[in-house]
């Protein structure tokens, strides 16, 4: 069997997730994570929509990880992600992490926002 190292080139994956943190380019990061190809930014968590839409433009998809298990988003996010033409997926964090990097390593504009486990 032939193993293939995947690359990305550009925007980073995420390299691990755990109690409370996340980790990407080998740095932890505390707390609620919002990952596009403009980088991390600030996202203070499901409350907190104006860095979703500010950023946009950059993504054709969001993975938006609720925690450890998969929970519905409040109705007021849905809506304004909604309204705002925002294409989002709503799953735990374990998993919205994975097809966040596995779509990023076939090369698709995608993004992540992420509550901790």
């Amino acid at each position: 069997m032939k193993l293939t190292e995947v690359t990305f080139d550009g925007q980073p994956p995420v390299d691990a997730y755990g109690p409370g943190f996340f980790r990407v380019k080998d740095q932890p990061r505390d707390g609620a994570l919002f990952l596009s190809a403009k980088g991390i930014t600030g996202w203070e968590g499901l409350d907190d929509p104006a860095p979703l839409l500010a950023l946009a433009d950059s993504f054709d998809i969001l993975f938006v990880g609720t925690g450890a298990d998969i929970a519905p988003l409040p109705a007021s996010l849905r809506a304004t992600l909604e309204d705002a033409g925002v294409a989002a997926e709503v799953m735990s964090s374990p998993s919205a992490c994975r097809t966040y990097n596995i779509l990023l390593s076939e090369g698709r504009r995608v993004a992540i926002a992420a509550l901790p486990v």
